[in-house]
């Protein structure tokens, strides 16, 4: 799992492609990684989103760390894991959804608000925390959470987030993002999505200092 985790890291923005279709995601994810991007997120309430998950994994199997979103249940964990899918992404903090991720020896980022929340999945073994939706706590809630939360625990906020105010979120301590609709929106050309996951990595790397 340490290279995994590694991987993760290196450059933490999630593309989050809700709404794509097996016929195209290989086009998208494709444009994704020629513009850098490493981390692909299908959300399970995408159109066969487990046929997308099994084509992704099956042809970035090295190249791309690639999983699921709106996971709700620990069989739909299992679900994810035989597709090849290795992030498991949730709304909520479900804490049996937390414990099948790491029994899988898969990436868990569960969705918090509060800071009962975010213990929960801690103490659930979550490593990494999804605060979502962001755009409704605001910066400010994110910088008292990483007040709290120990210190090697990763907050990334999902929802609201882009290219205009991804460096705000870096400010409040941001350990990266999760981008839906300001990168990729359902039958968007492959070029204009590269294009945008383009600026939001310059803005990353702009502004990302710890």
């Amino acid at each position: 799992m340490q290279l995994l985790d590694g991987e993760f890291d290196r450059l933490p923005l999630l593309s989050i492609l809700r709404g794509v279709r097996p016929n195209q995601i290989l086009s998208i994810a494709e444009s994704l990684y020629n513009a850098g991007m490493r981390i692909i997120e299908i959300p399970l309430n995408s159109a066969d989103a487990l046929v997308s998950l099994e084509l992704l994994a099956h042809r970035f199997s090295n190249e791309l760390i690639c999983g699921a979103g709106t996971v709700l249940s620990p069989e739909q964990v299992k679900d994810v894991q035989n597709a090849g899918g290795r992030i498991i992404v949730s709304p909520n903090c479900n804490t049996q959804v937390i414990r099948a991720t790491i029994s899988c020896n898969l990436i868990s980022l569960p969705g918090i608000a509060s800071p009962s929340e975010a213990f929960s999945a801690i103490a659930a073994g979550a490593k990494r925390l999804k605060l979502f939706p962001a755009q409704s706590y605001g910066v400010d809630h994110l910088r008292a959470l990483k007040s709290v939360l120990p210190g090697q625990i990763k907050v990334y906020p999902v929802g609201g987030v882009d290219e205009t105010n991804l460096a705000l979120w870096i400010k409040a301590g941001a350990d990266g993002a999760g981008f839906g609709s300001s990168l990729y929106r359902a039958d968007d050309d492959a070029r204009d999505v590269a294009s945008r996951a383009m600026a939001l990595q310059q803005c990353w790397r702009d502004t990302y200092v710890r």
